[in-house]
């Protein structure tokens, strides 16, 4: 890994939700670790006001992912997560089509988008065969890992 690399990891850290990242290759390590910055908290009793450094708050699901999850319950639906961080694209190129529509029929295996992550641009199967009820991604959006791509009805 490269410094290139790994200041490219450094900003998509800075820009998503993830607070720690570690990676481990044959001859090296890094693990990145967000500084959380300090809360003000005032004091009823006291005039003053201090510093008190706390952990961020864990981050609530998104709307989005949280209406996913209701409709994955209720309609029998499966959920395509992501297998890595990255960015999510919809399709190989601008001038491509998309991998997937909603209402398309998917077979296991087939590639329903790609995610690039340092660089790589690594295409990603289905983990199951159905019809696509809904993208919960827009193209070109970051992504976390296992966090829900499409949601699928088998067939």
């Amino acid at each position: 890994m490269d410094l290139k690399e790994i200041q490219t990891l450094i900003k998509f850290i800075s820009s998503s939700l993830v607070d720690e990242v570690s990676i481990e290759q044959k001859d090296f390590k890094i693990n990145i670790k967000r500084n959380l910055p300090p809360v003000a908290a005032p004091l009823a009793a006291a005039p003053q006001q201090f510093t008190v450094s706390t952990p961020a708050p864990i981050a609530a699901l998104p709307p989005v992912a949280e209406a996913s999850v209701a409709v994955a319950t209720i309609t029998n639906t499966i959920e395509l997560k992501s297998p890595m961080i990255g960015t999510f694209y919809r399709k190989s190129s601008p001038d491509k089509p998309v991998f997937v529509e909603v209402g398309d029929v998917i077979e296991k295996g087939q590639v329903i988008c790609i995610i690039e992550a340092m660089k790589l641009f690594n295409e990603i199967e289905a983990e199951a065969s159905g019809r696509v009820v809904k993208i919960l991604v827009d193209d070109s959006q970051p992504v976390e890992y296992d966090q829900p791509l499409l949601l699928i009805e088998p067939i």
